[in-house]
């Protein structure tokens, strides 16, 4: 099973006393980096929200956004009056300098710390067990949509590979002509040079040739274990859990492999076949980047 490392999940819970929102989007990471924005007055339950969303996600970066607003309660929100003061003292320092016009009050009220939440840690105790339930099931929703885009990358995969393995079967049946081939055009270009002379060029020359010529090209090995990653990397698909990292090594083995076999094998029928292989192994690149 495969999970993707871009999802979104969001949850709304509401009664008589508030309204709870929290959203779980994540992108791609090679490492996990988990952000959270809350009220300030659950700041002390970041740590706890980190915890969960370690427990179900490894890997991508991860956005969780809560907001919590209490029905009938238009005070909960003050103006910080020394803090707006310092902004508005320093813009008009900065203005005379820069010869540049005041600027209105309101453009001071979203600026960090002008506005504050008047909120009590009774509140954020009280409201904790609710908005836990939210962000458990607002990383379950972002689970489902991760396994659904997840499941669709890994067809994908599949079908890459598949084209690999039938690649990778016919340069296995090419393979053999290529000392064939070799050793018939060094017999005619040998055929050629000594044709007007008295020299004379043994088998046993001609097959020493074609011998060092056959171990160079030799690509056995590599189809061996070209078929074999191809093998591993349908079980890790198949695996329970999401082998992104994996996954990651094994296409760089694949990758290794078939620029050997396209530089020892030297024909144009495999070189044709090599440049759909890496095709499909760039392919197989691009997927796995969104890939856990």
């Amino acid at each position: 099973m495969l999970l993707s490392m871009t999802g979104f999940g969001d949850v709304r819970r509401q009664d008589g006393r508030r309204h709870i929102a929290v959203e779980v989007r994540t992108v791609n990471n090679r490492f996990l980096k988990c952000s959270i924005r809350l009220p300030d007055s659950y700041a002390s339950f970041e740590s706890e929200i980190e915890k969960l969303v370690r427990a179900t996600i490894s890997r991508g970066t991860v956005n969780v956004s809560i907001r919590v607003e209490r029905h009938g309660d238009a005070g909960r929100f003050q103006i910080d009056h020394a803090v707006l003061s310092a902004y508005v003292e320093q813009a008009q320092a900065a203005g005379e300098t820069l010869g540049l016009a005041p600027t209105a009050l309101d453009a001071f009220l979203t600026l960090p710390g002008v506005v504050a939440e008047r909120g009590t840690d009774d509140d954020a105790v009280a409201d904790w067990p609710v908005v836990e339930s939210a962000v458990g099931e607002a990383l379950r929703i972002l689970q489902t949509f991760r396994r659904s885009e997840g499941a669709a990358m890994a067809d994908e995969l599949r079908a890459n590979l598949g084209t690999i393995e039938s690649e990778v079967d016919a340069i296995a049946e090419l393979a053999p002509g290529v000392v064939r081939e070799f050793r018939d055009r060094l017999r005619e270009r040998v055929a050629e040079l000594i044709g007007e002379t008295d020299a004379t060029v043994s088998d046993a020359d001609l097959i020493r040739e074609v011998s060092l010529y056959a171990d160079r090209v030799d690509i056995n090995e590599e189809i061996t274990r070209l078929r074999s990653h191809i093998g591993q990397f349908r079980g890790f698909l198949d695996d329970p859990q999401s082998q992104g990292r994996k996954l990651d090594f094994l296409t760089q083995e694949l990758n290794r492999e078939v620029n050997t076999i396209g530089s020892k094998a030297n024909n144009v029928a495999i070189a044709h076949r090599v440049v759909e292989m890496k095709a499909a192994v760039e392919k197989i690149r691009e997927i796995l980047q969104n890939i856990e």
